[in-house]
């Protein structure tokens, strides 16, 4: 638990209140949040990566395009 590491005392006492409210012990407390947090930050890198802009058009497909356009304009 790195996290629980870094926590100052006030910090510590939230988490140790929220937890007790949850029901579970610090650590599990500090565990689950650490990896909901993990599962946010692989859900967020996904939705990036299947947001890539797609490559831009190779040779023939710009031929094809200025192809389809009337002349003369």
């Amino acid at each position: 638990m790195q996290q629980s590491k870094t926590l100052t005392e006030g910090q510590r006492a939230y988490e140790a209140r929220r937890a007790a409210k949850a029901g579970m012990s610090l650590d599990k407390w500090l565990a689950s949040k650490q990896r909901q947090q993990e599962a946010e930050a692989k859900a967020k890198q996904k939705v990036a990566e299947a947001t890539k802009p797609a490559k831009p058009p190779g040779f023939f497909s710009r031929l094809l395009e200025r192809a389809q356009k009337p002349l003369g304009s």
